[in-house]
């Protein structure tokens, strides 16, 4: 049997319920099929997050929790660690903080993993895992965002930790919602579907959802591309200095996906006054986006990470900028190589819904959505996930991912994850594949 379609009997029934610590697989709570991943995310990689979610630490159980079997990209990629005697002591302290404002307007935030949450939208996921992400950030010292869907009330309680996103839908964007936002992110184009914009299908555009994104209910939704008003930096800068007049002290995100020359569009973008340069490569998005898309039109994210930091350097304005990378950065070690190839950090979203019960079953955009309450808008299927059950399973990834984190950078002799930034030396590239 396919090892990246099927699942050796769900990973010999999650190496026998965890060595008999039992923790309910997915799988076997809603009664999925068996068949699960792919070659980027395993069944062994879906389970070893699920694992991480459960207890706060890396698997015990002998899973496979740092690479996938793809053959290129990540997988690819190991670090060339220091001889054990010239490795830091376990009590060196580690900092794993990241400045997402180097210049010199709007506010200094700092967050305290070199991670936050990516956007996912009311509507292509439910208010209860929205929640669970925000209470998740709050707890983490982070953020995470509201993606194009407006800007849930439930939320307000958490504007502090909260990113808003304006994309070319325009969906649920309102002044009040702007000000409310210490970080305002406009998505220009997502890496999974460049050139395609965003949709919604009618099966999930309930009342609910529809009155948040100002539109009519069971009506398929779609974001054009591009924005119609943005055709040059000139223009690209008129869309930031207008949150900039709204909301002085926002940082503005700049969400681009990775065309042949992303780095002009990168120091276009540091011009025209962007804080964040967010890099948003093919791999990622969930099973709304067409794998025609995701596999044949964008640029690998591992590549245009270090085109994007070598320009910005040779510009002389790397040190102005902060340079984020999502789109397929599923494991601590993803994180990890992604700075070593030149970004400051990343953003993160399968992952925190793999934490929470994805199996990559690719249903998200069909019928009544995910089965398991992660991307769906359906009120009965929504109750799956309690956000404080999701909010302690997020933070429990992410404290396994801090201390993997924080063993590399040990064994590397770097007491800083900023200092990881640019070191490609670290790196080495598998012979094997």
């Amino acid at each position: 049997m396919d090892e990246g379609i099927t699942s050796q009997k769900v990973i010999d029934k999650h190496r026998e319920n965890i060595r008999a610590g039992i923790q309910v697989l997915p799988t076997q709570r809603f009664g999925i099929p068996e068949a699960m991943g792919n070659f980027r995310w395993t069944p062994e990689l879906i389970l070893s997050t699920w694992e991480q979610a459960g207890t706060g630490k890396p698997p015990q159980s002998g899973l496979e929790y740092r690479v996938g079997k793809s053959g290129g990209g990540f997988d690819t990629l190991d670090f060339r660690f220091l001889p054990e005697d010239q490795w830091l002591s376990l009590s060196e302290p580690i900092d794993l903080s990241i400045p997402l404002n180097r210049r010199a307007k709007g506010e200094k935030i700092q967050i305290d993993i070199p991670t936050y949450g990516g956007g996912m939208s009311f509507g292509s996921i439910s208010l209860n895992f929205m929640l669970s992400r925000a209470m998740a950030a709050k707890r983490l010292g982070t953020f995470t965002c509201t993606g194009e869907g407006g800007y849930p009330r439930e939320l307000y309680s958490y504007q502090d930790y909260i990113i808003t996103q304006i994309a070319t839908g325009m969906f649920g964007v309102r002044e009040d919602t702007i000000q409310r936002a210490r970080i305002v992110e406009f998505k220009y184009a997502q890496g999974a579907k460049p050139g395609l914009g965003g949709h919604l299908l009618s099966d999930k555009v309930t009342s609910e959802v529809a009155k948040l994104r100002e539109a009519v209910p069971w009506v398929s939704l779609y974001s054009p591309f591009p924005f119609h008003s943005v055709y040059s930096v000139e223009d690209h800068k008129k869309h930031l200095d207008w949150i900039q007049t709204v909301h002085p002290k926002a940082l503005l995100s700049v969400k681009v996906s990775t065309p042949s020359d992303v780095e002009m569009v990168a120091v276009g973008s540091y011009y025209a006054g962007a804080h964040i340069i967010h890099l948003d490569g093919g791999y990622g998005g969930t099973g709304a986006a067409p794998e025609i898309a995701k596999k044949n039109i964008a640029m690998p994210i591992e590549f245009a990470i270090g085109r994007v930091h070598q320009t910005l350097v040779s510009e002389g304005i790397r040190e102005e900028i902060t340079l984020i990378a999502s789109g397929g950065i599923r494991t601590a070690y993803d994180v990890a190589k992604a700075i070593a190839l030149g970004a400051d950090g990343a953003v993160i979203g399968t992952a925190e819904m793999v934490a929470v019960g994805c199996t990559h079953c690719a249903n998200c955009e069909r019928g009544r959505g995910c089965q398991v309450g992660i991307t769906t808008t359906d009120p009965q299927l929504s109750q799956f996930i309690d956000p404080d059950w999701g909010c302690e399973r997020v933070v429990n990834l992410y404290e396994s991912w801090k201390s993997q984190w924080r063993e590399i950078l040990r064994k590397l002799g770097l007491r800083s994850i900023r200092e990881l930034r640019g070191k490609r030396e670290v790196l080495s590239r598998d012979p094997k594949t």
